[in-house]
């Protein structure tokens, strides 16, 4: 199963995320569920520090992506971000024996 973690400051507004597992739906290599994920959590990455020039603590290994915003968020974050969960709830939606989303407000 792949958990998706959202974490957000006391506002609602999204500081960070973690992707971990796999959802073993096929082969390694040939799972949509899991390209699907990855592809919309390290976009979301490359979004914000290659496009909008944001600092960000970040971890990738095999099946374990962690993010976390180094500045508050803000508008231009948020969106990127908020897009970023639509595409998960989407596919959560579609498998939800494969994916898992949890949220975390500090």
């Amino acid at each position: 199963m792949i958990k998706i973690e959202i974490f957000r400051t006391l506002v609602g507004k999204v500081s960070g995320y973690a992707v971990k597992g796999h959802s073993d739906t096929a082969e390694y290599g040939q799972d949509i569920v899991c390209a699907g994920i990855s592809s919309l959590a390290q976009t979301a990455l490359l979004g914000i520090g290659k496009h909008l020039h944001r600092e960000v603590d970040y971890k990738v290994a095999s099946g374990d992506l962690r993010v976390k915003l180094k500045s508050e968020p803000d508008d231009l974050t948020e969106a990127i971000l908020e897009t970023m969960i639509l595409g998960f709830v989407e596919i959560e939606k579609i498998n939800p024996k494969s994916v898992r989303i949890l949220e975390h407000r500090r």
